[in-house]
């Protein structure tokens, strides 16, 4: 086994090597330090996987949050016998699966990587999935120690603590270097063991390139040979066993980045370069050849049984809103996910210390076991939602709207790992009152807006937002929904409404509309989402009494846009004002100028935003203040026309 492992490290090696410098890019030093590691860990009896079914659910996880070592993650299943050397020779070629970053369009990557300090918040999120469905499956996350200094992989270090996921595996490659030199605590490996431990984590100490002080650490945390050991290397303070039970243990592995090629090993200046040709001549020399014929086996998986207990109901329940008062939305999204969570056993629900607020809070107290609290670390939320999905669930993740702006890298890279998370954010816009600016979400629609596949939606009463819910829960993809504080007025009918008055019947879904208000003499449309609505609704009741007409249009589908309702009001009415408790950049206005400007009509347009600083204040008196309100939609429309 010892010769089988030596080999398979070198052939990790040189497999980085040859990739690297036929890309003529790439990080190969960084790949150099961590290939005994994951060598032991692939092919020592330690990472359970089936080859042949990538996403079996009892496989073991391997996320590399170090994602630069790519070519690495790429040579470990080149040894498993399942990508061709000639494959790992188009690294980096455009229409190659194999990207300078690890991406889905490799079957065995789990979640793209490469913006650092992502990857353990996404196996905290893989972890709990396992207990949650009572799964054997560990998560292994490979890390950098430049990436330690990322505030979010210690949000997802107290976390994992916190919810004792024993089933969770840190590997920190600690070569000393980064990009551009020496990193925080270089080779001090007892600072990161005393931080990692008061976080409530097991550490052990290994020399990263002794295959078996590597084995050992493996064997004592996934065998549970819990007998004392002493580090076999010079100047590494002794790692203690036994592991407790019930924490999660992270390897603190003292690396060379480099390790084995004279040029490189431990010397600065060669993160992201790759050798030339002279040069691999030279490595592979050192290196003492490789043997391509070599096979590295992975165990196998426990078998588990396959299949769901309980599948998803298409009749989903509805909240009836009969007494007509007015109901937030914020309010709404909480009935609705409770309907969704009794319906769809998928379902789960990531809040960060806010579902009072959000009312997200009503699966907590039905499906306690499905709703898992974040606290204040909204990347990592993020991070462990993605994990989750990955994993088959469904996953709604909620907040106030404007702190979703501290995860958006970690939205950004769900993203473009094509997820399927339901992003909620509540306390919208102005509206919100006396809580003040620092509360306000006013950017989110643009930030969602500008990610690929993400439909973004904004529903205006609680019917709608119920109804959203369920289309957005039924999507296959990232969505945003957008919810407000302020209590509203019910607009539509639902299950049993169908014959109160001054209610509208409407069939909801992604990409569509509802005109509210229309006549064949509208001498301006009025669009809308949210809050404002309201006020556009009030504004078409004032103008009536000066025999003015507007239609009014609910776009609750922001993206996608419902191009044809869009470009009928343009053709139809003489101007076009969009009104919203939001910034205009990127927001609901240029959204529907994109609309429009898709048909080449001309038509008048204003558009009516928040373009100011907000302050603390009455609901009324901000929407006043910004010039969004009724009285601002009247003036508009008179001016306009």
């Amino acid at each position: 086994m010892q010769n089988q492992l030596e080999n398979l490290a070198r052939l990790l090696r040189y497999y980085s090597l040859v990739s690297t410098t036929a890309a003529g890019s790439g990080h190969p030093s960084s790949c150099l330090s961590a290939a005994d590691l994951m060598a032991v860990l692939c092919f020592g009896g330690f990472y359970r996987y089936d080859l042949d079914n990538p996403e079996y659910l009892n496989n073991d996880r391997l996320i590399f949050s170090k994602g630069h070592a790519a070519p690495l993650f790429y040579s470990i299943y080149a040894a498993a016998g399942k990508v061709a050397e000639s494959e790992l020779l188009s690294l980096r070629k455009f229409g190659s699966p194999l990207e300078g970053h690890p991406t889905s369009a490799f079957p065995y990557t789990e979640v793209p990587t490469g913006s650092l300090g992502q990857g353990l918040s996404v196996g905290v999120g893989m972890a709990l999935n396992a207990k949650l469905d009572k799964l054997s499956y560990r998560t292994f996350v490979l890390l950098g120690d430049s990436e330690m200094a990322e505030g979010s992989v210690w949000e997802a270090m107290a976390l994992a603590a916190y919810y004792k996921l024993d089933n969770l595996v840190g590997i920190l490659d600690l070569n000393r270097l980064g990009q551009r030199g020496e990193t925080m605590y270089g080779h001090d490996v007892l600072s990161y063991q005393k931080k990692v431990e008061s976080f409530g984590w097991e550490a052990v100490v290994i020399d990263g390139h002794d295959l078996a002080e590597i084995q050992d650490a493996f064997k004592v945390i996934t065998q549970g040979n819990f007998k004392s050991q002493e580090s076999r290397t010079k100047g590494i303070p002794n790692s203690q066993f036994p592991i407790s039970n019930e924490k999660p243990v992270i390897i603190i592995a003292k690396t060379l980045k480099g390790k084995g090629v004279s040029v490189m090993e431990n010397q600065d200046g060669w993160h992201g370069k790759p050798l030339s040709r002279e040069e691999l001549e030279q490595a592979l020399s050192e290196l003492g050849g490789a043997d391509t014929r070599t096979v590295g086996e992975m165990a196998k998986p426990e078998p588990v049984a396959s299949g769901k207990s309980q599948a998803a109901s298409s009749d989903m329940k509805f909240t009836d809103y009969l007494d007509g008062k007015p109901v937030a939305t914020r309010k709404a999204y909480g009935n609705a996910l409770a309907h969704l969570a009794d319906a769809n056993p998928d379902v789960v629900v990531l809040d960060a210390e806010t579902s009072n607020s959000t009312y997200a809070d009503a699966v907590k107290k039905k499906h306690p076991e499905r709703f898992f609290e974040m606290f204040i670390a909204e990347q990592n939320m993020v991070g462990a939602a993605l994990g989750f999905a990955r994993r088959g669930k469904v996953p709604f993740v909620s907040t106030f709207a404007a702190f979703l702006t501290r995860a958006y890298d970690q939205i950004r890279m769900s993203a473009l790992a094509q997820s399927n998370i339901k992003f909620v954010g509540s306390h919208a816009g102005v509206s919100i009152g006396e809580d003040g600016s620092s509360q306000m979400g006013l950017e989110e629609i643009a930030m969602f807006r500008a990610l690929p596949e993400t439909v973004v939606l904004y529903p205006s009463d609680a019917v709608s937002t119920e109804k959203l819910v369920y289309e957005a829960a039924k999507h296959r993809g990232n969505v945003y929904l957008q919810t407000a504080r302020k209590e509203t007025a019910i607009l539509y009918s639902g299950k049993r409404q169908e014959t109160r008055d001054k209610l509208t019947r409407h069939e909801f879904k992604i990409g569509g509309s509802c005109t509210l208000k229309s006549s064949d003499f509208d001498a301006a449309t009025v669009i809308s989402a949210g809050v404002t609505l309201h006020e556009a609704l009030a504004a078409h009741e004032e103008l009536q009494k000066e025999n003015i007409s507007i239609r009014v249009i609910d776009l609750y589908s922001i993206k996608p846009l419902d191009l044809k309702a869009l470009q009928r009001a343009a053709a139809e009415t003489k101007a076009i004002i969009t009104v919203e408790d939001n910034h205009r950049e990127g927001g609901l206005a240029e959204a529907v100028l994109y609309g429009i400007s898709e048909s080449g009509l001309s038509v008048k347009f204003k558009a009516l935003s928040v373009d100011k600083i907000p302050h603390s204040g009455k609901p009324g008196e901000l929407l006043a203040f910004m010039e969004i309100d009724k009285d601002a939609i009247i003036k508009a429309v008179k001016s306009i026309i």
